[in-house]
């Protein structure tokens, strides 16, 4: 991909946060089975003191366990979801979904994050420092989910079984993020900044997934509405897809991006009436 082939333009409302309490949770020692940790979230978390935070009950495979077994819990919560923040001092890679459908407030995260963080994510702001594990953003309905490092499989997809994923919100990823990223998505944002790989935006109906980088193959299979824009270099190209024009802008709600694209629309192998919208870079796919 050639620097500076593709800028991406947000226009924000600027909002300003209210004051929030914090609860900071630290890491007591190594998790082997990973926990089940929804309700490590503002909302859980909403007027209760430091020890009844440590009270609230975690899944570690068939039992359940305090969370104060596994963190240390300093500081009380804000009286509502809004008003409080989550701090998570350490690596929570073996800790899952946490964050899960939030409404409000903001969690941080020292570290990395395990599996469905910010799953069903209505509302707030999550921050992960480092990675994330699959599954990130599932069927999150609003809010932002901001990832620092790289993710894995299944962003802001549907569950198995479901043809639904991602319906509103935005998520943020600074690195690459693996296979299906947006798979089922109606709606909302997902900005990639590093590369993708196998089938990213399968089943999309809505909503704008911008990639950076590259892709592997696969990009918009089975796609019948939003849009997806690429970047980079698109390694084995979806045969369902019709050129349509030569586009230098390419706007989706608050966001413009600008740089040299390739229109497509389809997926037409799966149906006639698609409507999917595909820009690829001009530079990055000479071929195409």
């Amino acid at each position: 991909m050639t620097e500076g082939a593709l800028i991406y333009k947000k226009i924000d409302a600027g909002k300003t946060a209210g004051q929030m309490e914090e609860v900071t949770l630290i890491p007591k020692k190594a998790i082997d089975i990973k926990l089940e940790a929804d309700v490590i979230t503002p909302d859980s978390f909403a007027g209760k003191t430091a020890g009844e935070i440590g009270m609230l009950s975690v899944w570690q495979g068939p039992e359940t366990y305090p969370l104060s077994d596994f963190f240390e819990v300093m500081g009380n919560a804000g009286s509502s979801a809004a008003e409080t923040l989550i701090r998570i001092k350490g690596d929570a890679m073996r800790v899952k979904r946490i964050g899960e459908c939030m409404s409000a407030g903001k969690i941080e995260i020292e570290g990395s994050a395990g599996m469905h963080v910010g799953t069903g994510m209505k509302g707030g702001e999550i921050i992960v420092y480092g990675d994330a594990d699959s599954w990130a953003g599932m069927e999150m309905l609003g809010g932002l989910l901001h990832i620092k490092g790289n993710a894995g499989d299944h962003v802001g997809c549907a569950y198995r079984g479901k043809w639904h994923g991602m319906k509103g919100g935005r998520i943020v990823i600074e690195g690459s993020a693996r296979h299906q990223l947006g798979g089922g998505m109606d709606g909302g944002e997902i900005l990639v900044e590093g590369n993708v790989e196998g089938f990213c935006g399968i089943r999309q109906n809505g909503g704008l997934i911008v990639v950076k980088g590259d892709a592997l193959r696969g990009v918009g299979a089975e796609m019948a509405g939003g849009t997806i824009v690429v970047g980079g270099k698109i390694q084995r190209f979806a045969p369902g897809f019709e050129f349509v024009s030569m586009e230098n802008r390419v706007t989706s709600g608050d966001v413009e991006l600008i740089g040299d694209f390739k229109k497509f629309t389809g997926d037409y192998a799966i149906s006639k009436r698609a409507k999917g919208a595909l820009y690829v870079s001009i530079d990055a796919n000479p071929e195409l």
